[in-house]
């Protein structure tokens, strides 16, 4: 397929080196540094033949223990997610009280109405070491599953939202307290002023939509985030990736600067070596380019124009993202060769966020209470939980990129997984052992469903690019 970007041509040569992987000896010296800043025990990241990076344990790992917990790269919760669940836009924490997590949700309930809710169009979201895979539809619905009502009195919910109304034994289950975008913006909330100034600092300056919003045009980027909306949220993860790169160079320029005036040098900034370097941590990341590795619907019968259609939808979002944050000095960022390879990584190493509720613990405690006390608090607690519904402690839901986890190669009998501890209540990558894993073996998970049979395995697996040969496979392709 013909480019149909013109920065592709006009920053060809700088693109290439963008896209060239980094150097065996450069990719080991970026996760030796990388790995101590991990919550991870005895693991090294090591070149792996034909699998390119690979994880392997540098000690034995008993049957249930934590092998690491990565923090996101970059990270969203999915849009139609939002109103159900308030959590930190940087650590994905759930925020503000028990009473106002049961409150924003019942408010958005009676407002919108009951409905169906999806996560995106023109191609699914892929969720690397997880087996689900967004659905395809033509737009978002911001709705809540079909369910029969049953309504409160006047004022319950607009109470449990301002504080009002405090319930019993709610103090059991503290939430940090909501802190607000520092640009004013309505869309992003904080656990922690710390969440607040890191996200400011990585990403959400220049994509942020309130008055002191660092981006071209808050306007333009209202229009990025609506079409991200409406389409597939898998670009606000890219806008976020070019974004934290454009933050990095400005500020390795300003450093380098710096340094000028205080040697009193004269030398000529090289402004693509900044670019690599502010480049790297993406760099460092499987990618293809996401029309090319996008799974095909079962439904489509011109495979040639649905990945042509998916080309011209990226192109559409990066026009947008472009009138939005475009910055001169880091040109080839926004050409669609880059745009396409960056999708394509998360398409390829995405792994599903996943924070549990705090409103499922506290009616679990509600339900445990000794019987004349639990009668009592439930005369306050059962009409509120009626009027959730058995839907009533929702996940915070959403798609991230992790770097160390994304290493992780698959096996059809791997010997991890990706699962959230009842102690783990933000978003980062939770890999537990599922069996003892010796000094020196590799660690593996799986990116699909290990149970299903042989050739759907495989079938599933070409679309990551590779034909599996783990032990299981190799013993039901050829069981003699």
């Amino acid at each position: 397929m013909d480019s149909i970007c013109s920065i592709d041509k006009s920053c060809a040569a700088q693109i290439s080196s963008l896209l060239q992987p980094p150097p065996p000896l450069q990719v080991q010296e970026y996760f030796e540094k990388l790995i101590p800043t991990r919550e991870c025990h005895g693991i090294t990241i090591k070149q792996n033949g034909d699998f390119g990076k690979g994880v392997f344990a540098k000690s034995e790992f008993k049957e249930g223990e934590l092998i690491l917990k990565d923090q996101m790269l970059v990270g969203i919760q999915h849009a139609s997610n939002r109103m159900e669940c308030f959590v930190c836009s940087y650590c994905f924490k759930f925020i503000g009280s028990i009473e106002l997590q049961m409150g924003r949700r019942l408010y958005f309930q009676n407002i919108i109405g009951p409905a169906s809710s999806n996560n995106g169009c023109g191609a699914s979201t892929s969720s690397r070491g997880h087996c689900s895979d967004t659905d395809s539809s033509e737009e978002e619905d911001f709705n809540f599953p079909e369910k029969e009502t049953i309504p409160l009195p006047d004022g319950v919910v607009e109470s449990l939202m301002d504080g009002g109304l405090v319930l019993p034994y709610s103090d059991k289950f503290p939430l940090p307290t909501v802190i607000s975008c520092p640009g004013g913006c309505d869309e992003a909330h904080y656990c922690s002023k710390s969440c607040a100034d890191a996200d400011w600092e990585f990403f959400h300056s220049l994509l942020c939509t309130g008055e002191k919003s660092e981006s071209l045009s808050r306007e333009a980027l209202s229009n990025f985030i609506q079409h991200a909306v409406e389409t597939n949220d898998i670009f606000l993860l890219a806008a976020k990736a070019i974004s934290s790169t454009v933050l990095r160079y400005r500020k390795l320029k300003t450093t380098y600067f710096e340094k000028l005036e205080k040697h009193k040098s004269s030398d000529v900034l090289d402004r693509s070596n900044l670019l690599l370097e502010a480049w790297k941590p993406i760099s460092i990341g499987y990618k293809k380019r996401w029309w090319d590795c996008v799974t095909v619907p079962d439904d489509v019968d011109d495979e040639m124009k649905f990945r042509m259609q998916i080309k011209e939808l990226a192109f559409t979002s990066l026009q947008l993202l472009k009138a939005a944050i475009f910055d001169k000095d880091c040109e080839a960022l926004f050409s669609l060769e880059i745009y396409g390879h960056i999708i394509g990584m998360f398409e390829l190493n995405n792994l599903d966020l996943v924070v549990a509720s705090p409103v499922q613990d506290y009616f679990s405690y509600i339900d445990d209470l000794p019987p004349p006390q639990k009668e009592k608090v439930e005369k306050i607690t059962r009409p509120l939980l009626d009027a959730l519904g058995d839907d009533y402690s929702v996940c915070c839901e959403g798609s991230a990129f992790y770097t160390l986890q994304s290493c992780m190669n698959h096996s059809c009998c791997p010997n991890a997984e990706a699962f959230k501890r009842e102690e783990d209540r933000d978003g980062r990558a939770t890999i537990l052992c599922l069996r003892p894993i010796c000094k020196g073996e590799e660690i593996t998970i799986s990116y699909i469903d290990e149970d299903l049979p042989f050739d759907e395995r495989q079938a599933l697996l070409a679309d990551y690019g590779f034909k599996c040969k783990c032990p299981k496979c190799v013993q039901e392709e050829d069981p003699q």
